[in-house]
């Protein structure tokens, strides 16, 4: 037999909720109940306790996805599997089908270094937050990097506070005195050898990552494989990436014609030559470079955050390399996965045209505003009327509330958040900051819907 499923709504989006339950023509049966409240997003989990007095025999109920309150504890009540379904009820063929894919996004095979660049010039205190920093975003190993003609008297103080504090840390120059005092310091990677500097792997234990002896020479990173395959030692190879303009697509073929000739050894990439060095969002380019990490199986990047628009590249990073493992995995293209990549736009920014708004807005009968977009511009309606603007600035005469302060404030950052939205094309909701996945940090992205929003300051009597 079928799932039967039992949706409670409010009695504005009960029309809507059936008409999109028919569309979708699910294979699961169901049963569409709305519990006398008129806005379902001010459903709550004492109020369903209070008035369900059926479940329709379904085997789960869902909820609108902004109804607060303990879902589990209602579950226990009812004796039978509630969950909330998504905030907008035109996402619910997206939330089924997310259902049905169960993508995993625990796991990833590719190592983060994330290079302190600077550490020459911090303190081990300094050094020591920000590795903690660092991993907290997502890093796997901190890399110490030196400055030429700068001295660093504090390395071997920096990596044995940073192995007690459990780091695996990797000392990154291209002098062999470094290597060697950060190796024999406890550093677990030497970042970077080539042939004239291959004898130091030879003189500690940390892993060596090599390089070519000359910029584009993979003969000579041939001949560094075969001796420390001889020697039965591990190692990393970096081809080295190249930014654009300079080497870009070249140095990609170069990857590609390592991976071919040498199937099983480990790679690195220093994906800071594009993140750094390009004016760009960083978003988009950690999803493309990790996913030529994962076509070519390439374990390890080297990440930075020196630039400030390059500022949660190493965030970035982690989130694209678990996309991008999971879409191995699964076989599939990198597309409804995770949206944590895209901070300027969304899959569907407009859920509602300006129809439906009109529809919506005809059954409101109170005076508190609704704020909603749609592909014509903002849109902002109570029981007094429907007012559209693509301006904000146009709304304000049409709103009335020139007596109170409080309340013009509160629709100003509503009305201008829907703007950015907007013009963007991200998706708005009322009385929630805008989106920008992992690009920003934000109170509503940790929202407890157990418990109810408190009252802002535009709430405050003066």
């Amino acid at each position: 037999m079928s799932e039967h499923i039992l949706f409670l709504t409010g009695k504005l989006a009960e029309k809507q909720l059936h008409q999109i339950l028919e569309k979708m023509q699910p294979e699961f049966t169901y049963t569409v109940h709305q519990i006398g409240v008129k806005v379902a997003a001010l459903m709550t989990a004492n109020m369903i306790t209070r008035r369900l007095k059926d479940t329709f025999n379904a085997d789960r109920i869902i909820l609108p996805g902004r109804c607060r309150g303990d879902i589990e504890a209602l579950a226990n009540t009812l004796s039978i599997p509630v969950e909330r379904g998504p905030d907008e009820l035109k996402d619910l063929p997206l939330y089924f089908g997310q259902q049905a894919l169960h993508i995993d996004l625990s796991r990833y095979d590719v190592k983060i270094f994330a290079e302190i660049v600077d550490a020459p010039n911090l303190s081990i205190e300094e050094v020591v937050a920000r590795a903690y920093y660092y991993q907290d975003n997502g890093a796997n190993i901190i890399d110490i990097g030196c400055l030429p003609d700068t001295p660093f008297e504090h390395m071997e103080a920096i990596i044995r506070a940073l192995k007690q504090e459990g780091f695996q840390v990797s000392i990154d120059s291209l002098e062999t005195d470094d290597l060697l005092r950060g190796a024999k310091a406890g550093a677990n990677y030497m970042l970077s050898l080539h042939e004239s500097t291959l004898w130091v792997a030879d003189e500690v234990d940390a892993i060596p990552i090599i390089i070519p002896e000359k910029h584009t020479d993979i003969s000579s990173l041939d001949k560094m494989i075969a001796i420390l395959q001889a020697k039965n030692k591990a190692f990393i190879v970096d081809p080295i990436l190249d930014p654009l303009h300079f080497g870009f697509t070249e140095s990609i073929v170069r990857y590609h014609t390592v991976r071919q000739k040498h199937p099983d050894i480990e790679i690195m990439m220093g994906v800071g030559n594009i993140t750094e060095l390009t004016h760009a969002d960083t978003g988009g380019m950690n999803a493309l470079l990790l996913g030529i990490c994962s076509e070519l199986d390439i374990k390890h990047i080297l990440a930075t955050e020196v630039s400030q628009h390059a500022n949660r590249a190493i965030k970035e990073a982690d989130v694209a390399r678990r996309i991008m493992y999971a879409a191995k995995e699964n076989n599939t293209l990198p597309k409804h996965i995770d949206s944590s990549l895209m901070a300027l736009h969304e899959t569907s920014p407009f859920p509602y045209q300006l129809a439906e708004i009109k529809e919506f807005s005809e059954q409101v009968k109170d005076p508190s505003f609704r704020i909603q977009i749609s592909t014509e511009g903002v849109h902002i309606y109570n029981r007094d009327g429907l007012h559209s603007a693509i301006d904000p600035f146009d709304l304000y005469p049409k709103l009335q509330v020139e007596d109170d302060a409080g309340h013009a404030f509160y629709l100003g950052v509503e009305l201008a958040r829907a703007e950015t939205a907007w013009q963007l094309g991200k998706r708005f909701n009322q009385d929630q900051a805008l989106d920008w996945g992992c690009a920003a940090k934000t109170k509503e992205q940790t929202i407890d819907l157990h418990t109810f929003k408190p009252a802002g300051t535009t709430f405050k009597k003066s």
